[in-house]
């Protein structure tokens, strides 16, 4: 099931700069006189051809749209001609040379952690996280079957996703990289999608809990004595322990995937979670270029108000202070929502809105984002 089915599912519908002042410069001039840049985000379908591209990158361009998150991979095939990945189409070059014409920016949009090629589960099951009953994510995903993530620090899983964004930062005219999925599964899922599942989360079960894996518990056994599975009544209550994990991710993007970009001088991004803690992603001390969180306020039973809300405490946390761009769920927007998410995004200090996903645009979004 892939994240379209799993928000179906859910009844809710379809995601889920430093010293380099690359948004400015790898990443073009800003969308308006403002400085305001509206992105979105799209998922490629197979087959179209070059002019079909064009058409739907120009009506981007034409409508307000300044940069583009094109998925070109998402956990098993690449669309991208890659060294170790299984080919599904050669599009994200295509896509490149497009988007000059069009006048707009393509970024290359990867699932960082997830793993779902046969191939790595067949030979490398020790590269997946494992959760607080034991169990690996490769025989036991959480809530749908494509969360099979691996952990962020075995060896190989690292030398795998930075080789991923390094093969994307070397292709010439990328405008960027943007990471998904680049943390642990949620130990707590969204408040909109618990009923879905029949399950109350009202705090952090075991079988939800990601990574106890061998790796993970000699490592934090060295820096504090205690083996998590077998020396804690409660995990979930252990401070260090969820420290720990966060940290893991952190360490993953700052000390491997963030230096990759930069080496070839190309910006990279992040889709991020509003409740970090919930999936072991605190964000707020990445050394990214720019930050894209998730901001689908239907997902949390919240109103749009909340939106700004969390843009305040998220920029004033940021360690390092580069743009914030609010990502708004366009199936739970019509255009009047749309322009107050944008309005109240502007206010709390957003540099601009990301748009999920461009499929469910309309002519009056379009409008929308256009007059903005």
């Amino acid at each position: 099931m892939n994240r379209r089915n799993f928000i179906k599912k859910a009844g809710i519908l379809g995601l889920g700069i430093s010293a380099f002042q690359y948004l400015g410069y790898a990443c073009g001039l800003p969308g308006n006189q403002s400085g305001w840049k509206n992105w979105v985000w799209l998922t490629p379908r197979p087959g179209l051809s070059d002019d079909e591209w064009l058409m739907q990158l120009e009506t981007m361009k034409t409508n307000g749209i300044d940069g583009l998150f094109v998925q070109i991979y998402s956990s098993h095939k690449a669309w991208f001609e890659s060294d170790h990945l299984p080919l599904e189409e050669p599009l994200l070059e295509r896509l490149i040379d497009l988007g000059k014409k069009a006048g707009i920016e393509v970024h290359a949009w990867m699932w960082t952690m997830p793993n779902n090629n046969p191939y790595f589960i067949e030979n490398h099951p020790d590269w997946y996280a494992v959760n607080g009953l034991g169990q690996p994510s490769h025989s036991h995903p959480a809530y749908v079957g494509y969360y099979r993530f691996m952990c962020p620090n075995n060896p190989g899983v690292i030398d795998f996703v930075s080789a991923n964004v390094r093969e994307l930062a070397s292709i010439n005219g990328v405008s960027g990289v943007h990471l998904d999925y680049v943390r642990l599964p949620d130990v707590i899922i969204a408040e909109a999608l618990q009923p879905v599942y029949n399950i109350v989360q009202d705090r952090e079960y075991p079988e939800y809990d990601y990574c106890y894996c061998e790796t993970c518990r000699s490592l934090f056994k060295e820096q504090s004595g205690i083996d998590p599975l077998k020396d804690l009544e409660d995990p979930s209550a252990n401070l260090a322990w969820r420290q720990f994990r966060q940290d893991s991710i952190t360490r993953l993007v700052n000390e491997h995937l963030v230096p990759e970009a930069h080496r070839k001088n190309v910006p990279i991004t992040a889709a991020v979670f509003p409740n970090w803690e919930a999936v072991r992603q605190e964000w707020r001390k990445w050394k990214l270029d720019a930050y894209f969180p998730m901001l689908y306020h239907n997902f949390y039973n919240v109103d749009l108000e909340w939106i700004g809300q969390h843009l305040e405490k998220q920029i004033a946390e940021l360690e390092v202070k580069q743009p914030v761009y609010s990502g708004l769920f366009i199936p739970s927007l019509d255009p009047a929502k749309l322009q107050h998410a944008m309005e109240i995004s502007k206010k709390a200090g957003a540099a601009g809105v990301s748009l999920f996903a461009f499929n469910h645009l309309t002519e009056d979004h379009f409008k929308v984002i256009k007059e903005f």
